[in-house]
């Protein structure tokens, strides 16, 4: 798909296997039986974790990258430039 042009993130828990495959953009989740949730927190808190996960994955897609790239929910993204430096981004 990224040599079609079409942008991809791959949500995981698993960031140094992803990197080892050459995932462009790799959004660190939660533990592995849970990676997009977390039965620890309230509805509320839940629903948050996971729009907070959702909105960073569309931060990455929006990201041009160079090499497999780390992004961080709850982080702001340090780099104002159009392309992410290599290794990890921050951003919330």
């Amino acid at each position: 798909m990224e040599r079609a042009g079409i942008p991809t993130a791959l949500l995981c828990n698993l960031v140094s296997i992803a990197e080892r495959v050459g995932a462009p953009r790799i959004v660190r989740t939660r533990g592995i039986p849970y990676p997009t949730g977390d039965p620890s927190l309230d509805a509320e808190g839940e629903k948050q974790w996971r729009r907070q996960l959702v909105e960073c994955a569309l931060e990455a897609l929006q990201t041009e990258v160079h090499e497999p790239t780390v992004f961080e929910v709850g982080q702001r993204r340090t780099s104002t430039s159009s392309a992410a430096a290599p290794s990890e981004v921050s951003h919330a």
